[in-house]
Formats: structure tokens, C-alpha cells, sequence
């Protein structure tokens, strides 16, 4: 008994020990490793062997040209094998991993990041941050995933900062911090490689913070450019002064600019045939909107940015003044199609939390078009010819003034959005954009709130709703050069991951039901579906492995919905967390 004791006590001991370091091996370090390089990274939609970018390529279209899993085959599609993330550090499971030399990186809650063997499914290490108590993480305690870059592996952690570990080992590398946590800062997004630089954000809008987007070596961690996403903030270019953000004054009164929020939490896209970094912007600070009359730039917006400068090449702001929390964060996606004349089009396309799916010449940022891609929108009603919204101020939250509260009303879609984070996919096969929607309005009304350093900074109440009685979730199939829903999926419970589509005619996402779900790109008809055994927030991959296509999808039930959901969230509260990898085949007989 004594001896068991002891033996027990050694092994915790040592446990603490190598978590100390920050990383746990359990495997030899796999041979045959190659850096991940500037090439590979501008190549990742056309190569199939792997995936070494955050949306399956710079842009963010989310498809494959793969075709061994199709229509005709999907329904051998099985599970090959399934990893824990293990502990109690469970809560939601939002990212996407990556695939290089027979080795899947991922990260998981709690900012924890693992290699894990393709063939076996086993660990190869793990690495734990060292987060404080204090940490301020918005919408839970998620991770979108790393970006992969030399020998490198590198993610964000919840106290704001970035890690680079050794893909081998597991081992830090170098450590940069990006911004204090005490004052509301976190990170959660993936990051994306742009011509041999690290590109990212930061989150914490609700806390009043300053979004910037920021370029660093990816070998060092060194600060490249900083660009600051409010106006009247100095941007910076190797140490020195690189111009302010806009015109202090110009669209932001009095001193609300210093902490105006509209932070680039959901990551960036890159288009190489423009050369454009493309920042998705956050809600302005305060949500009370009758404190900061103006349009609040660059809140809201889809700002383009080069890549080698930080300077802003231009901006497109889907909702000025915001009024609803209708941050601009969605994903803007390059691509191309022909127009009625049959001149092809270098466009970009989002769907936006406001409800309307935009259609902007990702050249200029100039306005195609943009139509409602949800039902019963109120806040507007409708678009100028400039994209610029016709807002039905009836429908704004009452200025509170010297009151409690201020008036009252209900608006749709809710502030968690038409669409949230979760990205949509376009397929070059169909032309379509796959869009995972919601359904629900709000009861939301303003207080009066003023700003303190590490506190939240809001200004406003709500209470969010379904919209209708047998859905909140829906799969929607747009067509961009008309604004036309193809085919809709409708769920239950909201749709809060990704969506994957391929060339083999296919287009997957995941519910928080627990249903991994494969449809007809053409109809919506659902083709295959595999039970995972906790909700799927996360977004799908799919690559090739000795010649085989595989498909994966990490679970576990959390995110924003639950946290902030009201009377949404009790219908979904019997949804249970979990933490896993779930890895798919076709079935082959031996």
C-alpha cells in the first residue's frame, strides 16, 4: 500500500514537472518532417496532402477538388479513429486543425495545443499554456486554431499572447505578447502565414479595447507592422511611426475613440491576385450607440490592408453607428464569376451578422450587391446604391439618457447573428456559398455605461428568441450573382461550426445535436450523417493519406450560444461538452 502511495506520488510529481515546461511528450517525435514553406502555404487549395492553412487555402473558399469521397460513395464513409483531449478543461471545441507529414495540429479550450499521429491517432505531445485567473475571454474559452510555418507551430492563447512551439517536440520556441489581458484583451482566432509574415488580431470588444491587426516574423515572433482598427491610432512599421488609422475626430466623437473596440477577433483572409490582407472588424464601443454618434470606422467593416505596409488600401462598413452588436467579423472570401456580359469578376462575398450576404469588387471594395440571407430582418430596410443601410431608426434601442434604461425593442436577426464566426464555403464546382445561418431576433434595450479599464463595456441588455417555432439553424446554398437561396437545411438548435465542400459534389458541416452531416451540393439532400456524441462547433477538413481521402472534425459542445443565448439557451441546455477528434474513411474491405 505504501509503495503503491508512493509510486503515485512520484508520477504526480513528474506530471507537474513536465507540465511545468509546458508541454507533455508520449511518443518518439516522428520522422520525416519538412518545413511548411511560403509556397506550400500559397499553394494549400490546390495541394490535396495536406492542410496547412486555416480555411484550406489563403482565401477561405473551404473547398477541396477531391472526388474518392462523392455522392455515390459517401455512405461508406466510416470512422477510423477518434482522440480525447482528455481532463476536465472541456466547455466549446471551435477549431480546425491542420494536416503536414502524416501529423494533425490542433488546438483545444483552454488554450492546449496537440500533435497527433494520422495512422494511429495517438499523441504525440501536448502543450498546456499557462493561463492566469484573470483572463477575460468574451464568448468562452475557445480556439479557432494554429497557423503552421517552417518547423513551426503557432496559435494564440486567452491572456493575449502567441506561442511557437517545435512541430517535433512540442517544445516553445519563442513567446511574444500581444496585448494586456487585464485590460480586456484575448485571442482566440487562427492565424494565417502572408508572404512569409504572421498575421493576426485580437479580440475583446466587449471590454472596450483597441482592435488592431498586426504582422510579425513567424521565426521570431518580432513585430513587423501594426495597424490599429479605430481611428485616430498611430500605426507602426518596423519600430516607427506608420501614419494614423483615418482622421481622429472624423467619424468618432469626443474621446470615445481611445477604447472603440472594433477588434479583429475572427482571423483574415489573403487574396494574392490583389495583394490584399482583408480584416473583419468587431462592434464599436460601447453598444450603446447614442453615446458615439457617427459612423465609428472601422468598426463593422471588411477592411483591405497590404500585407508588406499595414497601410488600409480601402473599407466597406456593412453596419455604421451599430447599434445591435452587428459586428462586421464574418469572413470576406475571394472569388470569381461572370457577369452578364461575360466579363469575369474578381469579387468577395460575406454574410454578415446584420442578415444580408454582401457582394463587394475585392479590387476597389466597391458595392455589387447584398440581399437578406435570414428572414424578418427589422433593424433595415434595405441598401443604398453605395451598400450604405436604410435604417429603420424605429428599430434602434431608445437612448437611455439619464434613465435606467432606454426604450425597448425587438430586432432581427440577434446580435449573435445571421451568421456568427462560423465560416460558410464556396464551392468552385457550383458557384454557391454555403451558409451556416440562425434564425433569431432579440428583445435588446440600452443602459447608460461608462468605460474602466478591464471591465465590460456594454451599455446594453437583451434577450434573444427563435424566429420561428421548428428551427434556428439553416444550411443555406446562395447563389452570389443573385442573392437566391438555392436550398436551405433547417436545425433545431443553432449552427455554430463551419462548413467544408468539395469537388466531389458534397458540402459538410456539423450541428449541436452532435451530427456530423454530409449534403448534396445541389439539394440539400443529407447523404450520410455520423452521431459524434457531443455538439460540433467546429469547422471540417478533408486531405488525402496514402492515397485515401479522410475527413475530420473536432467536438464538443460550447461557445457563445450557451453563455449568452437567454431564452435560446435553456431549449439547447441538455446539449453535453466534450472534447475530441473524430477522423473518417471510406470503408475498405481487406
Amino acid at each position: 500500500m505504501y509503495k503503491d502511495n508512493f509510486l503515485k506520488s512520484v508520477a504526480k510529481v513528474t506530471l507537474a514537472a513536465l507540465m511545468a515546461t509546458g508541454a507533455v511528450s508520449t511518443l518518439s517525435a516522428k520522422a520525416g518532417y519538412s518545413p511548411v514553406t511560403d509556397a506550400d502555404i500559397a499553394n494549400d487549395a490546390k495541394t490535396v496532402e495536406d492542410v496547412v492553412t486555416y480555411g484550406l487555402g489563403q482565401k477561405g473558399q473551404r473547398y477541396s477538388t477531391l472526388t474518392q469521397i462523392n455522392k455515390d460513395t459517401v455512405k461508406n464513409l466510416v470512422p477510423v479513429w477518434n482522440f480525447s483531449f482528455g481532463g476536465e478543461k472541456q466547455r466549446g471545441q471551435e477549431a480546425q486543425p491542420l494536416v503536414k507529414d502524416g501529423v494533425m495540429y490542433v488546438t483545444a479550450s483552454y488554450s492546449r495545443m496537440y500533435a497527433i499521429d494520422i495512422a494511429t491517432g495517438e499523441e504525440i505531445w501536448q502543450y498546456d499554456a499557462r493561463l492566469p485567473s484573470a483572463i477575460l475571454p468574451c464568448c468562452d474559452v475557445i480556439n479557432r486554431g494554429p497557423a503552421l510555418y517552417d518547423n513551426l507551430v503557432i496559435f494564440g492563447t486567452l491572456d493575449a499572447k502567441l506561442v511557437a512551439l517545435d512541430r517535433k517536440t512540442g517544445k516553445v520556441k519563442w513567446k511574444k505578447k500581444i496585448a494586456s489581458y487585464k485590460e480586456g484583451y484575448s485571442y482566440t482566432a487562427a492565424p494565417l502565414i502572408v508572404k512569409g509574415l504572421l498575421i493576426t488580431g485580437v479580440s475583446g470588444g466587449e471590454f472596450g479595447v483597441v482592435g488592431k491587426v498586426e504582422a510579425r516574423n513567424p521565426k521570431t515572433g518580432k513585430l513587423v507592422w501594426s495597424r490599429p482598427m479605430v481611428e485616430g491610432h498611430m500605426g507602426y512599421l518596423n519600430g516607427k511611426e506608420n501614419g494614423i488609422t483615418g482622421q481622429t475626430n472624423a467619424s468618432w466623437p469626443g474621446d470615445l475613440w481611445k477604447h472603440g473596440g472594433a477588434a479583429p477577433w475572427n482571423g483574415v483572409t489573403y487574396d494574392p491576385d490583389t495583394d490584399l490582407i482583408f480584416v473583419p472588424t468587431g462592434n464599436p464601443a460601447p453598444w450603446n450607440s447614442h453615446d458615439r454618434p457617427g459612423d465609428n470606422l472601422y468598426s463593422a467593416s471588411r477592411v483591405a490592408v497590404n500585407p508588406d505596409t499595414g497601410k488600409i488600401v480601402w473599407h466597406f462598413q456593412t453596419t455604421p453607428n451599430d447599434g445591435w452588436d452587428y459586428d462586421g467579423m464574418a469572413e470576406f472570401v475571394a472569388f470569381e464569376y461572370k457577369d452578364k456580359s461575360g466579363k469575369m469578376v474578381k469579387a468577395g462575398a460575406t454574410a454578415d451578422k446584420n442578415g444580408f450576404f454582401y457582394v463587394l469588387d475585392r479590387t476597389t471594395g466597391k458595392y455589387i450587391r447584398s440581399t437578406p440571407f435570414v428572414e424578418n430582418i427589422t433593424w433595415a430596410k434595405g441598401m443604398d446604391k453605395n451598400g450604405r443601410p436604410i435604417v429603420n431608426e424605429d428599430n434602434r434601442p431608445g437612448n437611455p439618457g439619464d434613465a435606467k434604461q432606454g426604450k425597448t425593442v425587438y430586432s432581427t436577426p440577434s446580435f449573435l447573428g445571421g451568421k456568427n464566426w462560423n465560416p460558410m464555403a464556396f464551392s468552385q464546382k457550383t458557384g454557391l456559398f454555403y451558409v451556416p445561418a440562425n434564425e433569431w431576433g432579440m428583445d435588446i434595450w440600452n443602459k447608460p455605461v461608462s468605460y474602466k479599464k478591464g471591465a465590460a463595456y456594454l451599455g446594453a441588455g437583451f434577450t434573444i428568441k427563435p424566429t420561428f417555432d421548428d428551427h434556428i439553424g439553416a444550411l443555406k446554398a446562395v447563389d452570389p450573382k443573385t442573392g437566391k437561396i438555392k436550398w436551405t437545411y433547417k436545425n433545431n438548435a443553432p449552427l455554430w461550426g463551419g462548413v467544408l465542400t468539395t469537388e466531389g459534389g458534397l458540402v459538410f458541416t456539423g450541428t449541436p445535436e452532435g451530427k456530423l452531416l454530409a449534403f448534396d451540393d445541389e439539394t440539400g439532400k443529407i447523404l450520410w450523417d455520423f452521431q459524434v456524441g457531443t455538439g460540433i462547433v467546429s469547422s471540417p477538413i478533408t486531405w488525402t493519406e496514402n492515397g485515401e481521402q479522410y475527413i475530420a472534425i473536432v467536438a464538443g459542445w460550447g461557445g457563445a450560444v450557451p453563455l449568452w443565448g437567454g431564452e435560446v439557451a435553456k431549449t439547447v441546455k441538455y446539449l453535453n461538452q466534450g472534447g475530441s477528434v473524430h477522423v473518417f474513411k471510406l470503408f475498405k474491405s481487406k
